[in-house]
């Protein structure tokens, strides 16, 4: 059963930014292949339906957010902890992005309903959260 990633509080289908099934993350609620966002394998995140390393787009470790194939603590995009999401190598609140409650994305450090920006109908691992986060933030 696929999980959907639903615009803001909606949980209209109309409102299905992207779907999680099985190690793919796919546009809206399809299931085609050609319409593959990103391929989970173990701790990478692949552009579509790639599993080679040059189509890499981030590694994550430690519930650190690489770029690409990388490890160098210099690479690190994000860094998840606590069920927030924060800038870099950050643990300051005023580097928060956005924080997770309930399945729920929030803005910045915000726990007010007008400023989720997705929310997730399911449990996921962080790898597949971090794909899911790519998909909304850079595919839509």
């Amino acid at each position: 059963m696929a999980i959907k990633v639903y615009k803001g509080n909606s949980t209209y289908s109309s409102d299905v930014i992207c779907n999680l099934s099985g190690d793919k993350v796919y546009k809206r609620e399809s299931s085609y292949s050609s319409d593959v966002l990103f391929t989970i394998i173990g701790n990478k995140i692949y552009r579509g339906n790639s599993s080679y390393s040059s189509d890499v787009v981030v590694t994550i470790d430690n519930n650190n957010v690489y770029k690409g194939n990388s490890s160098y603590s210099s690479d690190i995009l994000l860094n998840i902890r606590d069920g927030k999401i924060y800038r870099g190598t950050s643990s300051y609140s005023s580097d928060v992005i956005a924080n997770i409650n309930a399945g729920r994305v929030l803005r910045g450090t915000s726990s007010y309903s007008s400023d989720v920006e997705f929310r997730i109908d399911g449990d996921v691992t962080i790898v597949e959260f971090v794909a899911i986060w790519w998909s909304v933030k850079y595919c839509y």
